[in-house]
């Protein structure tokens, strides 16, 4: 009798194993499209971004988020710069740090994953200059910067095959918060209320 109580509980043990076994690290990276919106809608434009992060997945259903987003030219700055070496382009460039944490719902024996969450957000929109090479680097006066905080929310839909090694999918992202600094790409220098509404589509390694 204890042999096959033994038997039983060493087999649903097993079986409880067996459903927590799931990587527990994501890197994922992928490129999108960033909109804005909200009071910024009128001095940016929609451009594409990239996104790169770092996903913590400390229990079946919740996982903690780090990462960085960029967006390409949003303030479409067309300016240049007279230097020794010629005329040198100056670009701008919206960046986000977001920090949170999402609910996480799999199916398919974990092959999908379907999530949703939120958190802080900072946010930098700056101008820069394309350096003609690694060796000589040139000041940029007229370059301008703003930045601040807000929060983010987010779905995310995730596949994989059997192995939950290689993920790919999809994730919308929306950002709320305020930004203040020098004027920039037609923003006064004044307090501003941002959005951003930025999808992308993701790719990356778990284990």
């Amino acid at each position: 009798m204890k042999f096959r109580l033994a038997t039983w509980a060493l087999f649903f043990a097993s079986f409880g194993y067996g459903q927590q076994l799931f990587p527990k690290h994501y890197i994922n990276l992928g490129p999108g499209i960033a909109l804005p919106r909200g009071e910024i809608n009128q001095f940016f434009a929609t451009r594409p971004a990239l996104t790169v992060n770092y996903n913590y997945r400390f229990h079946r259903y919740l996982q903690a988020d780090a990462g960085y987003d960029v967006v390409f030219g949003a303030g479409q700055v067309r300016e240049f710069l007279q230097t020794q070496l010629g005329t040198l382009r100056i670009r701008d460039f919206q960046h986000f740090v977001p920090l949170g944490g999402r609910g996480v719902i799999p199916l398919a024996d974990g092959r999908v994953l379907i999530s949703g969450g939120g958190g802080v957000v900072w946010m930098r929109y700056s101008d820069s200059l394309r350096q003609p090479n690694n060796f000589i680097r040139f000041a940029c006066p007229p370059c301008q910067s703003r930045s601040g905080w807000g929060n983010y929310g987010l779905v995310n839909v995730k596949f994989t095959n059997r192995w939950q090694r290689i993920w790919f999918g999809f994730t919308t992202k929306v950002i709320r918060g305020t930004t203040d600094g020098e004027p920039f790409a037609n923003l006064p220098a004044t307090r501003t209320k941002d959005q951003w509404v930025n999808s992308y589509f993701e790719f990356g390694f778990g284990f």
